[in-house]
């Protein structure tokens, strides 16, 4: 499959800066597109490959941190840089807490920017790999049957066979043969890596 480059995504109601910030990312190699507004910005469909909001804190209608707050409330994964010429400390101390990679100030930095990009892309492709790597987790549970789901959440508690199969009132050679279904469907190797993939797909482990 062939990688999908990154692309920085530029918010800000300012045409001169969104000219400038376009002839600046070029001239670093990223790939560059431009909104003048939030709403413009929603339009668009998700990105599929790792990318970088640049994002203008106070515009008309929908604000920097309202947009934030709808991408995350839409499960609309997205690392944001902030910028702005009227950044208090309230404003900066939501924005981060809501997960930006950054806030600046205008006027911008050149270098201080380009890193907070380059932060912002690591981070997304970072993210983008958790979550392909959640997915594939989340299709092989799907592959196992109700029983077998429960001898995977016994089995990831360190129970023994035997002991699984008393917890569910089955016997010991059927617990063994869902066993060894569950580490050929889970693709593990081990019980140590069965209980990673447990922690990761968020089974449900029995109360004891």
């Amino acid at each position: 499959m062939t990688a999908v480059e990154p692309l920085v995504l530029v918010v800000d109601d300012d045409p001169s800066v969104r000219k400038g910030l376009t002839r600046l990312l070029a001239l670093a190699d990223y790939a560059v597109e431009t909104y003048a507004s939030a709403r413009e910005f929603l339009a668009r469909e998700p990105y599929p490959g790792p990318c970088c909001l640049v994002l203008d804190v106070r515009m008309p209608g929908l604000t920097g941190i309202q947009l934030q707050e709808i991408l995350a409330a839409t499960g609309r994964r997205m690392s944001i840089v902030f910028v702005s010429g009227h950044a208090d400390v309230q404003t900066s101390v939501k924005a981060m807490k809501a997960g930006a990679v950054d806030l600046l100030t205008k006027p911008v930095d050149v270098q201080d920017l380009i890193d907070a990009i380059q932060r912002a892309v690591t981070k997304d492709k970072h993210d983008l790999a958790s979550e392909a790597r959640l997915a594939e987790v989340q299709r092989r549970v799907g592959l196992l049957t109700p029983r077998e789901v429960e001898v995977f959440a016994h089995v990831v508690t360190g129970m023994m066979n035997k002991q699984v199969g008393a917890a569910l009132g089955i016997g010991e050679k059927t617990v063994k043969v869902h066993r060894a279904r569950v580490m050929e469907k889970m693709q593990a190797g081990s019980v140590a890596e069965l209980v990673r993939l447990a922690d990761w797909a968020s089974v449900t482990t029995p109360k004891t």
